[in-house]
């Protein structure tokens, strides 16, 4: 497809490591397609903002068909949008299930295979998922089953694909991260959250862009768990 501009689809776009990617991905000229389910629309032309939540089908499509007429391509996509909900097995509700199965797997799988099919047919494409060190590094002081159940499917998901796509110009990688600097941790517990990790602090949201970007221009690299944890799932 020459020397088009290359286009990347970014979920749970309007904070946190979505708007960094955002930032990340318009820093290397790609045009962006971002969605999360209350953002507005941008200032950038090169921006195609898309309100709504990936738990709904009818997203996927709208994603797909909305960025397609506007840039007429799809390079990149990264799964970001989930859902954290960090309780004991025993407390979580019916409707925590609901919730984070919904986003954490349906929203990936509906907008996977319509960005998939679209990469198919040009013969290029990469997909990357965000999931959490804590599929292999549980930790007592932060239960998260549902986290663990949904993201660990993701990692798995992952290596499938990499491999059904490997001879399709398709490479598929995930980045597990560990506990972040975001918006969902307040200020006052980033002292006990950055000793969670053994180099001793938080990451960044930038170190989640920085390895994305990694991945992104590592063409021998498919099927990777790519770790950001200062060091988690290494050991304590």
């Amino acid at each position: 497809m020459g020397t088009e501009q290359k286009v990347a689809v970014i979920t749970g776009a309007s904070q946190g490591f979505g708007a960094g990617l955002v930032k990340g991905y318009r820093d290397r000229n790609y045009r962006v397609i971002a969605n999360s389910r209350s953002i507005k629309p941008s200032k950038d032309s090169d921006v195609l903002n898309i309100a709504g939540d990936v738990a709904d089908p009818k997203t996927a499509d709208r994603i797909v068909e909305e960025g397609l007429a506007r840039f007429g391509r799809i390079d990149t996509l990264i799964n970001n949008a989930g859902i954290f909900i960090a309780k004991p097995l025993v407390d979580y509700t019916e409707e925590d299930y609901a919730s984070v199965l919904a986003t954490n797997l349906g929203g990936f799988f509906r907008i996977t295979k319509r960005v998939a099919a679209e990469m198919l047919k040009q013969g290029s494409g990469h997909i990357v998922q965000i999931t959490t060190s804590l599929i292999d590094h549980a930790n007592s002081n932060v239960p998260s089953v549902l986290a663990s159940m949904t993201k660990g499917g993701l990692n798995a998901a992952t290596k499938s694909l990499a491999i059904e796509y490997a001879k399709k110009g398709i490479r598929v990688n995930a980045v597990a991260p560990g506990v972040m600097k975001t918006p969902m941790h307040k200020p006052e517990t980033h002292e006990f959250k950055a000793k969670l990790h053994p180099m001793g602090r938080m990451g960044e949201i930038q170190d989640i862009v920085d390895a994305i970007m990694f991945l992104e221009n590592a063409p021998f690299v498919t099927g990777e768990i790519l770790h950001v944890d200062g060091g988690q799932s290494a050991g304590h």
